[in-house]
């Protein structure tokens, strides 16, 4: 078997694609979940990808992805909304760890996007100053939504995850550069609860992919574009 640091972006995404299948299924392998691979993992971890999720209970990236201990580098927040210990996070899982993808992983019926949606709605914000700050760094996507689209919730989601994907390359230099190389690619993915199934929105860099992006529905921008059509800042957290 191909170590995990010799894993090319696109065979890191057919792996992750083909324990989503298996999830689907119901026929999970439960890899890495042994007494061997916790003796294995002591002393050293090679994860085969990075994954930026919501944190939404119902969202377990491992149990999705088929996946065992040491597989996936996960950073998970309400709304999968970037700030800079994210953005530090996964710029040591492409510069230590040598990881060759990022996956940024939403869903449908996100408690993060829908009071981002009602606040604007209802031009009220929730209590708590850090919550504030979280449904704000979504807002863009709902004026995006507003301007372009359909305005409904389900597309702010959509366009948050489309910006959020973009945003981790644009401001990172370290992850922008390692995209342009070709060493790292970045996907953004949207997980339906109901059905378990993960269904591929917007891609940056080379993931096998932009063959069949356009007939199906995948969004495949280059890391300079990602950079240019991004204009969001990123403050650090309190």
């Amino acid at each position: 078997m191909t170590h995990d640091h010799q894993l090319t972006p696109s065979e890191a995404w057919q792996r992750m694609r083909e324990g989503n299948e298996r999830f689907i299924d119901g026929s999970p392998e439960h890899p890495h979940q042994d007494v061997e691979r916790r003796s294995i993992l002591a002393n050293q971890q090679t994860p085969f990808a990075a994954l930026f999720g919501c944190a939404d209970s119902r969202l377990a990236a491992e149990i999705i992805f088929d996946a065992g201990l040491g597989d996936l580098f996960v950073i998970r927040n309400a709304g999968q909304v970037i700030d800079t210990t994210t953005l530090a996070s996964l710029e040591y899982a492409v510069s230590a760890l040598e990881v060759p993808l990022i996956v940024v992983l939403a869903h449908d019926s996100c408690g993060a996007v829908q009071a981002a949606f009602d606040a604007d709605v209802n031009k009220q914000v929730p209590d708590g100053f850090y919550v504030r700050d979280l449904i704000t760094r979504i807002h863009p996507a709902i004026v995006e939504s507003k301007r372009e689209g359909s305005g409904t919730v389900e597309d702010v989601a959509e366009r948050h995850l489309r910006q959020t994907t973009r945003e981790l390359v644009s401001h990172s230099e370290l992850i922008s550069d390692a995209v342009d190389a070709g060493r790292v690619a970045v996907i953004g993915v949207n997980y339906q609860l109901v059905d378990g199934a993960v269904h591929e929105v917007v891609t940056v860099g080379d993931i096998g992919l932009n063959a069949a992006a356009s007939a199906g529905g995948v969004d495949p921008v280059p890391a300079a574009r990602a950079v240019a059509e991004s204009d969001t800042a990123i403050h650090p957290t309190a």
